[in-house]
């Protein structure tokens, strides 16, 4: 979300203005989309789940890729992880 926002503002043209300044900083943050925010909340959210679960980042990126439907981890996670090899 916020990268988006800084390629369109980094985008609009160089001004002088602090009034032009504060409307451009609007304007790239409203062209960020509702759905765009919500996607990058809902990864967010698993991620910080896998790590409030102690995994590592290894382990955290296999999780993340097989439960890539889920809101968060099922508690079985760990087992899962073991019989996986990781």
């Amino acid at each position: 979300c916020w990268g988006h926002a800084k390629r369109v503002y980094c985008q609009m043209p160089p001004s002088a203005s602090e009034e032009d300044l504060a409307k451009n900083v609007v304007d790239a943050l409203e062209s960020v989309a509702v759905e765009q925010m919500q996607k990058y909340a809902r990864c967010s959210r698993r991620f910080m789940d896998t790590y409030k679960k102690g995994l590592t980042g290894k382990q955290v990126a296999w999780a993340s890729k097989k439960y890539r439907g889920h809101r968060v981890l099922p508690y079985t996670i760990l087992a899962e992880l073991e019989k996986a090899g990781l």
